[in-house]
């Protein structure tokens, strides 16, 4: 990657482990429902341009069901888990938990599709889980929550695992963008009958308002926008790594704003999700290719 990539990269990770903070302090106000339908219509907006530059409509109208599916696994559904779990768990926790995605997508390939999983692939499912039940222990331990925001949290990763297999099986030829771009309206109207009948009983501060904005336009149009960008640059592979980004900047993005806290327990669970996750998706593997050519 040269340095305008790498810069693409460490400002989507920054982004994207800021939409946590947007959550957090949103969703209070919005409710779970009303919060989505709200980030699900700006983002359309930012997005809908690009996509009929591209000539995407057609493939929406080709299909629609496909992607509708796609608007309800991997943006209705998740937006709606995490934004219940922001009101329990501090952004940071939510931003680790949210790297727990590849590993739920690994093991719903092998389920779903057949995908084969290597030793290391399996040790890195252990590994992940077990970092997710460091992190469980604790909160729980600590007696301010409940199990339950961070079983949610994992529901939605799942989600985002089911998309993604979803997407590799039906809708390999769409181009990404014209997907998000669908799957954002799609998951608007899903949600719309959800957020009328959960309208907040006072209008939100501006406060609120503002963090909504910034996580429909900036959290997830501009965001979706950046990234397919830098997959048509360095390729999947490469740019997928942001996941690794967007637990750092949450947590340093709460502990800045939010004047958050990071336990030991917190870190050491955080970093097993993480060699977790790069174990089961083969990144280190990826990694030390590299060397071994160079000692050719």
């Amino acid at each position: 990657m040269n340095g305008k990539d790498v810069l693409s990269l460490l400002i989507l990770g920054a982004i994207w482990g800021g939409s946590f903070i947007f959550m957090r302090v949103a969703a209070p106000e919005f409710g779970v429902f009303a919060l989505v339908e709200v980030r699900t219509v700006l983002a359309t907006l930012v997005m809908l341009p690009f996509m009929f530059a591209l000539g995407g409509w057609r493939d929406i109208r080709l299909h629609w069901w496909k992607i509708a599916f796609i608007g309800v696994v991997n943006t209705a559904v998740p937006f709606v888990l995490f934004n219940y779990s922001s009101l329990y768990l501090e952004a940071g926790i939510n931003a680790i938990l949210n790297a727990t995605a590849p590993m739920f997508g690994a093991l719903v390939a092998l389920l779903w599709l057949g995908d084969k999983l290597k030793a290391s692939s399996v040790f890195g499912l252990f590994v992940g889980f077990l970092g997710v039940v460091v992190l469980s222990a604790h909160k729980v331990g600590e007696g301010e929550v409940s199990i339950v925001p961070i079983l949610t949290a994992c529901l939605a990763t799942t989600c985002y695992g089911i998309a993604a297999c979803a997407m590799k099986k039906w809708l390999a030829g769409v181009r990404p963008l014209v997907v998000a771009t669908g799957s954002q309206i799609f998951a608007s109207i899903a949600l719309l009958p959800f957020s009328l009948a959960t309208l907040p009983a006072t209008m939100p501060s501006g406060i609120a308002w503002l963090n909504a904005i910034a996580l429909a336009v900036g959290g997830t149009g501009i965001a979706y926008i950046l990234y397919f960008q830098l997959i048509a640059s360095v390729g999947p592979a490469k740019a997928i790594t942001v996941g690794y980004l967007v637990p750092l900047f949450g947590i340093v993005w709460g502990i800045l704003f939010l004047s958050e806290t990071l336990s030991l327990q917190t870190m050491i669970g955080g970093v097993l999700i993480l060699a977790g996750v790069a174990l089961t998706t083969g990144v280190l593997a990826r990694l030390r290719k590299p060397k071994s050519a160079l000692q050719n």
